[in-house]
């Protein structure tokens, strides 16, 4: 019933592709066939943060025979540790901006796992491609248009590379995820009427600054709190929830409203994003969801999704209620797991999975919401998609050495742009 009402997601995909192939990936024919039919998969891991060392312990545990054979890192130290967790050799560690591209030059490395800040994310996603390797994607997948289109571009090749793309959208691994949407979309709640999303966190601790730190050095070891390297809370956090409605309604935003703000957080060390935003997204139809996220310390947390249909409602992770209730009866699964888990089963079963597009249009999705945030206006799609262009991708020239005055660069004031009153139209009822 949804489908019928609403834009697919592949019909917006097409939409929206990079015209004319604007990037190129060259040399996408190295490794293409890695491990296939059970053979050891080794895997890279890119960024030795928190969440990518954990996201190699996971493709590690989802699958025999998938070790880790090599690191890359910005700063050698973040590796220490993670050499010791993985069992990596000292030789096969690589340090620095560029260290990616030491790891990709391994024939060793068949699948890699791209972990870092993601503003680094589309640029480490192509270069991986063009080197023939499947890629997981930690989430969000970018943090500005110019990635977004890079990532489809990317995703795109890979394909037809056959080519495994996994984004860390895990929800989508989930089995009482997958079960209940199979429902939804078969139309036990009947027709969605409204939804809500929501990703309200405590508080965070930045990283302090070390005397002798470069502004970029301490930037990026302290980058959930940079708007040029997270995309701020609402793209770095609340993609994931953004992703799990537009999965609902299999379908994507057509207009969105908004406010943000930075009202409890100050101090340098908490950089220049903003602790919380609430917009209202619109879908074909006039149908809105309430979407809010922060990150305030003392605050209660809630994180979760829930649609209301014509017949029932969901919380899409298990349970149904209303006139066909039902819930999930099977086991627990670790969805960091399931979401390698099943990208090893693609690759070696010669299927590979290919989640890219699906990832860059949730983030697509979330970025409108930003814009709405910082300019606290209210726009279409279609305005959007011609009017709103924005490249946050990182500088070639950028060194650990460098000076980036805070919010420099990217200042949410620049998003009281010209013309976004004439995008906006009027609100139907």
């Amino acid at each position: 019933m949804v489908s019928k009402r609403n834009l697919t997601r592949r019909k917006f995909l097409t939409h929206s592709a990079v015209a004319g192939g604007a990037l190129t990936l060259a040399g996408a024919n190295v490794n293409l066939a890695a491990a296939p039919g059970g053979g050891t998969i080794g895997v890279g891991l890119v960024g030795c943060g928190k969440r990518g060392v954990a996201a190699a312990k996971n493709c590690v545990q989802s699958a025999r025979g998938v070790k880790v054979v090599a690191l890359a890192d910005a700063f050698a130290d973040a590796m220490s540790g993670a050499r010791t967790a993985l069992g990596v050799d000292q030789g096969k560690c690589f340090a620095g901006l560029d260290a990616y591209k030491k790891l990709l030059a391994l024939d060793e490395v068949n699948l890699v796992i791209l972990a870092t800040p993601p503003v680094f994310r589309p640029v480490h996603f192509a270069a991986a491609v063009a080197k023939g390797k499947h890629v997981f994607l930690e989430a969000p997948v970018a943090i500005c248009t110019a990635g977004v289109e890079m990532v489809i571009a990317a995703s795109k090749a890979a394909a037809a590379d056959k080519l495994a793309v996994v984004a860390g959208t895990q929800r989508r691994h989930d089995p009482a995820y997958v079960e209940t949407m199979k429902r939804i979309h078969d139309g036990a709640i009947g027709e969605i009427v409204n939804a809500q999303c929501y990703c309200n966190l405590g508080g965070a601790d930045p990283v302090k600054r070390r005397p002798g730190q470069s502004d970029v050095e301490w930037q990026i070891r302290n980058w959930p709190f940079f708007r040029w390297l997270s995309g701020d809370l609402i793209i770095a956090r609340h993609a994931h929830n953004i992703d799990v409605i537009n999965w609902a309604f299999n379908a994507i935003p057509e207009a969105v409203q908004g406010l943000s703000g930075r009202q409890y957080i100050s101090g340098p060390e908490y950089g220049d994003v903003y602790d919380h935003f609430g917009t209202e997204i619109t879908y074909a139809n006039d149908v809105q969801t309430i979407s809010t996220c922060r990150q305030i310390k003392g605050a209660d947390v809630l994180v979760g999704e829930r649609v209301f249909g014509t017949k029932g409602t969901s919380n899409c992770a298990g349970i149904i209620e209303g006139e066909k209730p039902w819930k999930y009866r099977g086991g627990p699964t670790n969805a960091y797991v399931q979401e390698h888990a099943d990208m090893i089963a693609s690759i070696r079963a010669g299927k590979p999975l290919n989640e890219g597009e699906q990832a860059a249009v949730s983030v697509r999705a979330a970025i409108m919401a930003r814009v709405a945030g910082y300019s606290r206006r209210r726009f279409q799609r279609s305005w959007f998609d011609s009017k709103c262009k924005m490249n946050w991708l990182p500088d070639e020239a950028l060194k650990l050495s460098g000076t980036r005055p805070v919010g420099s660069a990217i200042s949410p004031a620049s998003y009281k742009l010209p013309g976004l009153s004439g995008g906006g139209g009027k609100r139907r009822r």
